[in-house]
């Protein structure tokens, strides 16, 4: 296990908490929009909040593209899930409340929930470049999924519109770390050639539109709802697209298979309770 890749993975987790608690302050004072409106973007960009939020979240990002460059997407992604618990009492003392017990105990959950599965997965890394089929597939896959999310959103509001908008934006950020990974690992060896190759611009389309996905998340309730969501399929979609994409290994063989489907079923609660988190 990469201990220089779970340094970076942590520190990026504590950077995207503190982002995401500023960027979610900045969004709930704008007015509700529909699923997916680029026109949220253009009025955050007013508020000094929002746009203070970028800077922990470009040097998230950074520290995520590191802990990738040494370590496997399946052992780095999960790692950001860390930022959940930073993130709810950073929200609280930002709105000066004390925090919900039930949104720790969906936090708690879902966290105990990936840490089982992780623990019992123990993921192993493959290759450094999927085939294009692998890619065609993961595509396909997340593109069916984040396209129902949509729909139910557009019928939902409050806290379950923002889950079913954080499902979405933890798939696409899934994706995006993928891609990244993909990106990073070609840098080094042809950093002009980058430029011709599909994998930068997907990722530039897929992060953009997870960004506005997520900003809308953040406008109807507390954090928990959508971040929860965010946090937990965002690592487990990297595990799922690392197996597939990456031919990551996982030793889900006997009881640790049982472990492994215990530990899902845990995160399925944690993701559901979440949308009945409250916002005062």
């Amino acid at each position: 296990m990469n201990v220089l890749a779970i340094l970076l993975g942590l520190s990026s987790a504590a950077c995207f908490a503190v982002s995401s608690v500023l960027e979610q302050h900045a969004a709930k004072q704008e007015r509700p929009t529909r699923t997916i409106d680029p026109r949220l973007l253009l009025r955050l960009v007013r508020r000094p909040m929002w746009l203070l939020g970028w800077f922990p979240d470009a040097l998230g990002t950074t520290l995520q593209a590191l802990a990738l460059r040494f370590g496997p997407l399946a052992l780095v992604e999960p790692l950001l899930v860390s930022g959940l618990f930073m993130a709810i009492p950073l929200e609280s003392a930002l709105e000066r409340r004390r925090p919900h017990g039930r949104d720790i105990a969906v936090v708690v959950i879902g966290v105990v929930g990936l840490t089982a599965f992780l623990a019992a997965a123990n993921p192993q890394a493959g290759v450094t470049q999927p085939s294009t089929l692998a890619w065609l597939g993961v595509g396909i896959s997340i593109g069916v999924l984040v396209t129902a999310c949509l729909l139910i959103a557009s019928r939902t509001r409050d806290a379950t519109r923002g889950l079913m908008l954080g499902i979405a934006t933890g798939l696409l950020y899934a994706t995006a770390a993928a891609l990244l990974k993909t990106v990073i690992a070609k840098l080094p060896e042809h950093p002009t050639a980058l430029f011709m190759n599909w994998h930068l611009y997907a990722l530039v389309l897929v992060g953009g539109t997870a960004l506005i996905l997520n900003q809308n998340a953040f406008q109807g309730g507390p954090i928990a709802a959508p971040l929860t969501a965010i946090a937990l399929l965002d690592p487990f979609g990297s595990v799922l697209i690392g197996v597939i994409a990456f031919r990551e290994d996982l030793s889900l063989e006997g009881p640790r298979l049982v472990i492994g489907l215990i530990a899902v079923a845990a995160m399925v609660v944690g993701i559901w309770l979440s949308r009945r988190t409250r916002s005062t």
